[in-house]
């Protein structure tokens, strides 16, 4: 199941969701420049490490560009190859608009830090002593799809189905195609040889977590502060009651 589009226009133009994909674009560009790149070095200095990270192993010095607990961000910018990249930014595309949209452009930036941290961090506690190096926006962008599940559950979401020889699109609501993906990244999880390297689903798992938990807890907090004002509002409307009866008693 690939998406393709999503019928959810926004109010405003998601600026740094293009920030976002024009960086990652521009770091895979200065990958593939790089003689490091074919090597393999490139992932190491600049891809989240869990047994560097936690001080297990030190790598040789040519390949400490930056100091390991910075490789929290540069990880999330830096891919393995094009289809790592375009998969990656095809969600990017269809999905952040809302989230920024939703809670503007500076909260958007913090949401999806945070969300990259803490996917990083739920793949460096399921594999602590892990040698190889983590790349790629997908944890953050699972954050982003955690957030437009519990945002937008009924919008429609166009998909390709893939049959055999045979390929059909469809209009599905987006609760059905993100929480597909959502198992699918436990079931991929179960399967996956932890040993082996390749997708790192914690990090998806984590980030669509962190995702869920940081949005219900900005709409609670909306919640709270709206609450508030009602008080407030409520609190002068007595006052104003109140000089107007004085007003009436002695004037």
């Amino acid at each position: 199941m690939i998406p393709l589009k999503d019928d959810n226009p926004t109010d405003s133009k998601p600026i740094v969701t293009y920030w976002l994909i024009g960086i990652c674009v521009f770091v895979f560009i200065i990958e593939l420049s790089s003689s490091s790149y074919r090597t393999g070095a490139f992932f190491y200095s600049f891809g989240l490490t869990p047994s560097v990270l936690l001080g297990h192993i030190q790598l040789s010095q040519d390949l400490y560009v930056i100091p390991a607990f910075l490789t929290i961000f540069s990880s999330m910018f830096v891919h393995g190859g094009f289809m790592h990249l375009i998969g990656n930014m095809l969600y990017m595309w269809i999905f952040a608009d809302n989230i920024e949209d939703n809670l503007g452009p500076k909260r958007f930036i913090i949401f999806y830090l945070l969300c990259g941290i803490c996917a990083a961090m739920a793949q460096v506690i399921m594999d602590t002593h892990s040698k190889i190096p983590m790349v790629g926006a997908s944890g953050a962008i699972g954050g982003v799809l955690g957030a437009y599940l519990i945002n937008y559950p009924h919008a429609k979401v166009l998909v390709l189905i893939p049959l055999g020889f045979f390929s059909q699109i469809l209009r599905i609501k987006a609760i059905y195609v993100l929480g597909f993906w959502f198992i699918l990244q436990f079931i991929n999880s179960a399967l996956a040889n932890p040993q082996g390297g390749g997708v790192a689903y914690a990090a998806h798992i984590g980030g669509f977590l962190s995702g869920v938990i940081l949005i219900l807890f900005y709409k609670i907090c909306l919640c709270l502060l709206l609450f508030q004002l009602i008080k407030k509002v409520l609190s002068c409307l007595k006052l104003i009651n109140m000089l107007r009866f004085i007003k009436f008693l002695f004037f």
